[in-house]
């Protein structure tokens, strides 16, 4: 059965309301930087020769900021809830959008002659398909969608304890979805071989698990860092 929460705590003060806010917004504006940094350069793949292990490990260099996101999306999930965490993830969509129109209007635009970067310089860094991207958008919706869900599943049936079980539990799968969805997509329409598929799953879901195992400390520090503040009760979340 569902342990019982306790209700979302409305903070004492307007001090204290407006540090609440302020704390959601920076959080909010690190994942958006981190998702529309991850739409930017994910098409650059890097390689990394593990010393002494003869393999060669290669892999998008989104992972580098992604895996932050869902770190965000956890610690908003577990201090302001799973609707202040649905609308940072819809916030993230928005900003993405905005960002390739904005770069789609800035490649159609003439370069000067004098321009330290040309048309077809800023088009082999910039020039993103819309398939490539629609890919990549189709993949971060549905697995932060489903980690904000497996998020708050276990947080009910734990009654708010066990946070690490629900920190890993949510992110885990959810990082396994995006990897897929977005390696298969981006097959399809061609921007990666077939013949890679195998060897960046592995190795992009295994950065992932890895990332979230060890970011489960800093949800910890986070989280109870601002449970101090405001006087919360395990499980419970301030209403904004």
């Amino acid at each position: 059965m569902n342990a019982e929460l306790a209700p979302p705590l409305k903070p004492a003060s307007e001090r204290d309301r407006e540090w609440a806010l302020g704390l959601y917004l920076a959080l909010a504006a690190l994942f958006i930087a981190s998702l529309v940094t991850c739409n930017l350069i994910f098409r650059k793949f890097f390689f990394w020769t593990l010393p002494g292990a003869g393999y060669t490990f290669e892999a998008s260099v989104g992972l580098l900021a992604y895996p932050l996101t869902f770190l965000v999306t956890d610690l908003i999930s577990e201090v302001f809830g799973k609707k202040r965490a649905d609308d940072v993830v819809k916030g993230g969509l928005v900003a993405s959008v905005f960002t390739l129109g904005i770069i789609t209007i800035a490649g159609g635009a003439s370069a000067t002659a004098w321009s330290p970067v040309s048309d077809g310089e800023f088009d082999h860094v910039f020039g993103q398909t819309l398939l490539a991207v629609g890919a990549s958008m189709a993949a971060y919706l549905i697995a932060q969608f489903l980690d904000v869900r497996i998020f708050h599943f276990w947080k009910h049936r734990t009654g708010g304890r066990k946070l690490w079980l629900r920190n890993n539990f949510s992110t885990i799968p959810s990082q396994f979805v995006d990897t897929v969805v977005v390696l298969v997509l981006l097959c399809s329409v061609g921007e990666i071989e077939w013949g890679l598929f195998g060897a960046l799953l592995v190795n992009g879901f295994g950065f992932k698990v890895l990332v979230a195992a060890l970011d489960t400390p800093l949800v910890y520090l986070g989280s109870g860092l601002i449970r101090k503040r405001f006087g919360l009760s395990p499980g419970q979340e301030i209403a904004l």
